[in-house]
């Protein structure tokens, strides 16, 4: 539930906050005072009546004092007292036995390494960020912890029949020894027969190749894929190839994006943004007749230019 502004106005005053440092300050001891609460309320289930409550128990068993434990959070460290029963029955479900570390500190680490960060900067960023002292080492521990987890994904079975798979490349640049280097993240998007959308495979190369395409197919083939409907990818030299050596059944569709791109690349920008629109009525027709007629629609509308003659027909032979 948000603070009203009266009382953070309150707040403000009882405790002369005047500088971050004092906002900080504050925010760090009310974490502390709410995780202390949820402690004792949390034994207050357990043990079936509050604290101080008088008269006649349902349970012999009764709070026996406070063990003192120190926790990190994004707010530095601060201790909590963790109350106790006398049975040794109460198993804290907020902050279990043996936790310390309250500051979700892996999945930020993991978080910054999968932008790119290299372990100092994550270590740099966790100290100025939060005052968390993490060592470049740690944060190897942390990020190797995800790496089992990646490998399971990347081997798992994949459905025998696939009607449609999309093929494509992401091109990124990283940083490596301190040099800016380019590197490729191939993508496979499968379509299941019920209709639902499965990232079959993501896998980083030096460059897109239709030779690396082929490793990626023949892995869709060890992991169960048996058929493919339908392949859509872009104008890659050797794809075709690629995709005929381990699927020699399956369809091949020009990726619609791809030849829209390399097509429109041709037309005076001030008028791409009307032609566009005007041509998505032709690929997003429900049928061929539509399609066609909607192409006609086209052609009557820009076909007095040459140069639009010239697009419609590049557009129309690779169709």
């Amino acid at each position: 539930m948000a603070v009203a502004k009266e009382q953070i106005r309150q707040i403000i005053s009882q405790n002369n906050i005047s500088s971050v440092e004092g906002v900080y300050s504050l925010l760090k001891e009310s974490f502390k005072d709410i995780f202390q609460e949820l402690m004792e309320t949390e034994l207050d289930a357990t043990l079936g009546y509050e604290k101080n409550q008088k008269g006649d128990l349902l349970t012999d068993n009764k709070r026996n004092g406070n063990s003192t434990k120190t926790l990190k959070s994004q707010y530095g460290e601060f201790q909590i007292d963790v109350p106790r029963d006398r049975n040794d029955e109460f198993e804290p479900m907020l902050i279990p036995k043996y936790q310390r570390d309250i500051s979700g500190i892996e999945e930020k680490v993991i978080s910054l390494y999968a932008r790119g960060m290299s372990t100092r900067d994550i270590h740099d960023q966790l100290n100025d960020l939060y005052g968390i002292e993490v060592s470049a080492e740690m944060v190897s521990k942390i990020t190797d912890k995800i790496l089992p987890q990646v490998k399971e994904w990347q081997y798992r079975p994949l459905n025998p029949i696939y009607p449609f798979v999309f093929m494509d490349c992401i091109h990124y640049k990283v940083r490596e020894d301190g040099r800016i280097l380019n590197r490729a993240a191939y993508i496979v998007l499968g379509v299941t027969v019920e209709g639902y959308k499965d990232i079959l495979s993501i896998t980083v190369g030096a460059n897109e190749t239709s030779k690396f395409w082929l490793g990626m197919l023949n892995d869709l083939k060890n992991r169960g894929v048996k058929d493919v409907m339908f392949f859509c990818v872009d104008s890659l030299p050797g794809f075709k190839e690629a995709i005929q050596a381990v699927y020699p059944q399956a369809g091949l569709q020009r990726c619609v994006i791809h030849m829209l791109r390399n097509s429109f690349k041709y037309i005076n920008y001030n008028d791409l943004k009307k032609f566009s629109a005007d041509f998505k009525a032709v690929y997003n027709a429900p049928t061929e007749s539509a399609a066609l007629s909607e192409l006609d629609a086209v052609k009557e509308r820009w076909g007095k230019s040459i140069l639009m003659q010239l697009v419609i027909g590049r557009i129309i032979g690779k169709m």
